[in-house]
C-alpha cells in the first residue's frame, strides 16, 4: 500500500515524502509523541484561540514553522515529520496544504 505525506506551500513549493513500500507506520501514540515533541521545539503556536490543539491543527503548524526549507534541506526530518503524521492520524496519505489551512485524506 503506498504511504505518502504531501506538503504544499504555494503553487510551485510541493513536497511529496513517500515512504517505502511496506514500511510500518508508528502507533499512533507513538507519532503523536513525535509530533508533540517537534510542536514544542520548534516554538508553535495553538492555531485556535481557545488553546485546544488538534493533532491536525500541530501537523499545519509545524509545517508552516519549519517552512519549505527545512523540507528540503533535511530528508531525515522531513520523513520522520511523514512518518509521524501518518502514523498519528492512521491515514496512509494525507495532504498538507499550509496556506490554506487545510488537511485532507
Amino acid at each position: 500500500m503506498r504511504q505518502e505525506l504531501i506538503v504544499i506551500f504555494g503553487p510551485d513549493r510541493r513536497f511529496e515524502l513517500a515512504l517505502p513500500s511496506g514500511q510500518a507506520l508508528p502507533a499512533p501514540e507513538d507519532g503523536r509523541r513525535w509530533l508533540d515533541e517537534q510542536f514544542s521545539a520548534n516554538d508553535c503556536e495553538p492555531l485556535r484561540a481557545s488553546g485546544k490543539v488538534l493533532i491536525a491543527d500541530k501537523v499545519l503548524a509545524l509545517a508552516a514553522a519549519v517552512g519549505p526549507e527545512r523540507l528540503a534541506e533535511d530528508a531525515a526530518w522531513a520523513q520522520a515529520f511523514a512518518r509521524a503524521t501518518l502514523g498519528a492520524l492512521a491515514r496512509p496519505m494525507v495532504t498538507v496544504d499550509v496556506d490554506a489551512g487545510a488537511l485532507s485524506y
